[in-house]
């Protein structure tokens, strides 16, 4: 298993600079943001696609420091209701699966998106109960005319390039739990798949070990990125919290940096079982932790990780 970060969290640096800190941090893979929610501070594909000079410069940057690009990421909503902005992101999807190809990186990362309720809507409708009986039309009307014949076409779109498509599951989008992630996987094959990300499972209650089991080989690309539940907030309002990222105090949960949401023993058990189901790739860390500072929560991170991994790894060698 390999400690790699998602580089958006340095957009302010150039590349070179980044590439240059992580590498002396410890870190062995990049994962490069190329538009939509996470810009292009270091992976611009109009810059890149069919620039043959420009990617040789970009890989013997990555490449020279001993690091590798674990995956391109364009976290965006292709299915906005919004043409004009669904268009945008569906673009950048397009051009970031090309690039990846061109590459030779084998992963893209997305969202599964979220339409409105109606072919009229302005606004994404995230469904979140069955009843009353508007909400499941809803649903069936986003899966059966938006999410699956999408997907089925950019899981086509990005098996020609031999992409892999690993979809985040996030709250506001169709894809947000194993259930809804491995009915879209049915529904399209399996050049479709799980970025994993535990953040967004810890507030909604579930056990990310059992998630890990359910989703088994479906998990193409990895997250580090910790949550703290606040007890004392969900024993009144429950986990579902649409307050501000910047009310940390009265919020029901809030982003941590690995370690400070659950404890080692519950990260181990986590590659442990990533491990268990095949995965044995990287573990990208996604800082969002609103209570440290970029550089403070990168390298404990960093560290936390390191000594997580070593002990799986001194583990496996006793068993051999």
């Amino acid at each position: 298993m390999k400690i790699g970060v998602f580089t958006a969290l340095f957009g302010q640096r150039s590349l070179e600079e980044t590439l240059d800190y992580v590498a002396a941090s410890g870190v062995e893979m990049v994962e490069l943001g190329t538009g939509n929610y996470p810009g292009t501070p270091h992976c611009d594909p109009d810059k890149l696609l069919g620039n043959a000079a420009a990617q040789k410069k970009l890989l013997k940057a990555v490449e020279s420091r001993g690091l590798a690009i674990s995956a391109l990421s364009c976290h965006g909503n292709p299915l906005h209701p919004d043409k004009a902005f669904a268009k945008a992101n569906h673009e950048v999807h397009r051009k970031t699966v090309q690039l990846a190809g061109q590459l030779g990186i084998g992963v893209v990362i997305n969202f599964s998106g979220c339409p409105g309720d109606s072919p009229s809507s302005t606004k994404p409708n995230w469904v979140t109960c069955p009843w009353p009986p508007d909400y499941s039309e809803i649903l069936e009307w986003q899966w059966k005319k938006c999410v699956i014949p999408y997907w089925k076409e950019e899981a086509k779109f990005a098996e020609s390039y031999g992409i892999k498509i690993a979809f985040e599951m996030h709250p506001g989008f169709c894809v947000y739990n194993v259930d809804t992630m491995l009915k879209l996987r049915k529904a399209c094959g399996d050049t479709i798949g799980c970025n994993f990300d535990p953040s967004h499972l810890f507030w909604n209650g579930v056990d990310v070990c059992a998630a890990i089991r359910k989703l088994g080989a479906s998990i193409y690309h990895v997250h580090a990125k910790d949550c703290k539940v606040d007890s004392l907030n969900t024993a009144v309002n429950g986990c579902n919290d649409a307050k501000s990222y910047a009310d940390e105090i009265n919020r029901s949960w809030i982003f941590r940096t690995v370690g400070y949401g659950h404890d080692a023993q519950t990260w181990k058990d986590i590659v442990s079982n990533l491990k268990l189901v095949g995965y044995d790739y990287v573990l990208s860390i996604e800082h969002e932790d609103s209570l440290m500072s970029v550089n403070e929560g990168f390298q404990k991170a960093v560290s936390f990780l390191k000594d997580v991994v070593i002990s799986e790894q001194a583990g496996e060698m006793w068993w051999a």
